[in-house]
């Protein structure tokens, strides 16, 4: 069993991702293809985001997006302390400080009152992680942030394709950024990544910093990064973009299925009234989690855990010096938390097997 199966749905659009990349090779167009326009174009339409800056990974779309919003040394910017260690990453890369909330011990997201309690002068931003799939309280937080005077940029490197109140991930902030990166839930076949925006100046400064701060060959404005989506990748995802809604349908119900099955065994993950998960994993809490994922190993059952150490507690961060008892949720969370195979290509038989095997052990 594959923890996200690509094989399957490579079998599944073997023909056209087959037929879209031979497509990119016979026209030799690798870089800034028109592959790479189109594609903008329709994430642009399916999200609802008016402009799309397609990059060559997740990491690089906070990045810039950073460097357009001109954050720099001496800045705070809040962000989850449980969550993938790029987004504090790129904070401290451009010089600023990232200062560490605490989540919601159920959807393991950032909360307007766990941010407020981080606000302090020196904040100037927030980015919260829609982890896991699902989006945090937006409208809460950029209200806080309003009244704050702050920016918000929402990361959903795991949420594309998720709704919250009726509105898609990557279009509710200024800007918001995502990843490609293959087993996301719309991956390509490598590294990839977006920005998004409605703020037409905003938009624009990034495309130029994404281009080596240039927008005219060999004038360069601003000093920037070369961070570009190859015309094959941005193939592979127009593909599998045509079938995204259904995938995350098939995500939806193998979710419901998990949480039927494990209801009273576990503690499952709760989506939100008013919020549609993307599902980019599908995360459960364990009080002796070497132990079931030793009996799932032994059974050929693949488990991850998303993620092992909190932000606070990262070498690269021991300089800030912060207690472990600050986030005490996020601390929790990193001991207790099991993510279960997840891929928009489940079967119920695996599910089923899954689940009895989790209760086997628990």
């Amino acid at each position: 069993m594959e923890f996200c199966d690509l094989k399957v749905q490579y079998k599944a659009y073997q023909d056209e991702i087959d037929a879209a990349i031979r497509s990119v090779l016979l026209s030799s167009a690798f870089i800034n293809g028109p592959e790479v326009k189109a594609l903008e174009g329709e994430l642009a339409a399916f999200c609802g985001a008016k402009h799309v800056l397609a990059c060559a990974n997740g990491t690089d779309a906070i990045h810039a997006a950073l460097m357009a919003l001109g954050v720099r040394a001496g800045d705070e910017i809040i962000v989850p302390d449980f969550t993938f260690y790029a987004t504090a990453e790129m904070v401290a890369l451009v010089g600023a400080t990232p200062v560490f909330a605490d989540i919601d011990p159920v959807t393991f997201n950032v909360t307007p009152d766990t941010v407020a309690a981080r606000i302090s002068a020196k904040t100037k931003g927030v980015i919260p992680v829609s982890l896991f799939g699902q989006l945090p309280d937006l409208d809460g937080i950029a209200s806080l942030a309003q009244a704050r005077g702050l920016w918000v940029m929402e990361d959903g490197a795991q949420s594309f394709g998720a709704d919250y109140r009726g509105r898609r991930s990557c279009s509710h902030t200024r800007v918001a950024t995502t990843s490609f990166f293959p087993a996301k839930p719309l991956g390509c076949y490598g590294d990839g990544g977006a920005i998004f925006s409605s703020d037409d100046d905003l938009a624009a400064a990034i495309r130029t910093l994404l281009n080596h701060g240039s927008t005219q060959r060999y004038h360069h404005s601003v000093v920037g990064v070369n961070s570009r989506l190859d015309s094959i990748q941005a193939a592979v995802l127009r593909v599998k973009l045509r079938h995204f809604e259904s995938e995350l349908g098939n995500r939806d119900r193998a979710a419901r299925m998990y949480t039927e099955r494990l209801a009273g065994v576990v503690a499952t993950p709760l989506v939100r009234e008013g919020n549609f998960s993307a599902w980019a994993q599908y995360t459960i809490r364990v009080p002796d989690r070497d132990k079931v994922q030793k009996h799932l190993q032994a059974k050929g059952i693949p488990t991850a855990v998303h993620y092992p150490i909190p932000m606070h507690a990262q070498a690269a961060f021991a300089h800030l010096g912060i207690k472990d008892g600050q986030c005490p949720q996020a601390s929790q969370a990193a001991r207790e938390v099991m993510s279960l195979p997840m891929h928009g290509m489940m079967a119920e038989s695996q599910i089923e097997e899954i689940c009895l095997a989790v209760k086997e052990i628990v």
